[in-house]
């Protein structure tokens, strides 16, 4: 719906603002508006439940009420914290009953991952999104991490949370490594990962498509945990004014965490040593283990 609004040209000689929306079909109204921004408060409360969600993924909007009243002196609505976790995309993690069965619109893939000792580079990228607080703002990011090495790949930042970003940080991924591809590329059942383009991207590149269980945060455990240090370590303590300064920002921590920190499952190497290491493509670099995901 965005691209069709960037194509009406307001003040063309030939074809009417009005004719031209009838053809894109989109409302005259909408090609004007000017969306409000974001109250500091509601900016404030994102900030919190983003940090809260990183402690705890399973509290409930119950639950939230009164830790928000009690820790932080916050008295709020309910209602109001569900909207706000829905424009954050957060979901607490809970058994929920089965009562429908998905349609076909957007195809599942199984998760691959069950039992499957990783041992080298490239056997299995993954990629997810998260919210990301900012002093007058928010912004979404995608990275591509290898789940041998723990290196990240490629990333991107958006306004929007939509397949495109995803894409984005595929591409940049490849293109920072060329002739390398994933045997297995594992993500959640969001609805950017069950997209059209994004699985015929994928099958372009002859990857197996791999997709945690519902609600599974597990099955992706080693790059939640990246969404933890880079929030807790650069975000949250800088509070970024703008996106290109949060932008210069994770570039700087996304290269020392690949090429300069060292990871104890490793056997402190770095992330980027262990993925460009000759002898790791035949598995003989220390292993990612999956006690680490414990």
């Amino acid at each position: 719906m965005r691209e069709r609004f960037e194509l009406v040209k307001k003040g063309d000689p030939k074809v009417s603002m009005r004719k031209q929306c009838k053809l894109l079909s989109v409302a005259r109204s909408s090609v004007d508006y000017q969306r409000v921004a974001e109250s500091e408060v509601d900016l404030q409360l994102k900030r919190l439940l983003d940090e809260i969600y990183l402690i705890d993924p399973c509290v409930g909007s119950r639950r939230l009420v009164t830790i928000l009243e009690r820790d932080y002196h916050q008295k709020v609505n309910r209602k109001r914290l569900q909207r706000l976790r829905q424009e954050m995309g957060h979901e607490a993690i809970w058994c929920k009953p089965r009562t429908s069965i998905p349609d076909n619109t957007s195809r599942k893939h199984p998760y691959l991952l069950r039992k499957l000792k990783i041992e080298r580079p490239d056997q299995v990228w993954c990629a997810d999104i998260t919210y990301v607080p900012m002093a007058h703002g928010h912004a979404y990011l995608c990275a591509v991490m290898d789940w041998h090495s723990r290196k990240v790949l490629g990333w991107e930042l958006s306004n929007t949370m939509d397949t495109g970003l995803c894409l984005r940080a595929l591409n940049r991924a490849i293109t920072n490594n060329p002739g390398r591809v994933p045997e297995i590329f594992n993500t959640d059942q969001g609805c950017q990962f069950t997209s059209e383009e994004w699985i015929a991207r994928l099958r372009s590149l002859g990857v197996k498509i791999s997709m945690d269980g519902r609600g599974r945060w597990m099955d992706n455990v080693f790059i939640e945990r990246l969404w933890r240090s880079v929030k807790y370590e650069d975000i949250y303590l800088r509070e970024y004014a703008s996106i290109p300064a949060l932008i210069a920002g994770l570039q700087r921590w996304f290269e020392r965490y690949n090429t300069w920190r060292p990871h104890e499952a490793l056997g402190n190497l770095t992330p980027d040593a262990v993925y460009r290491s000759p002898t790791a493509a035949q598995g003989e670099a220390p292993a990612a283990s999956e006690k680490a995901a414990a």
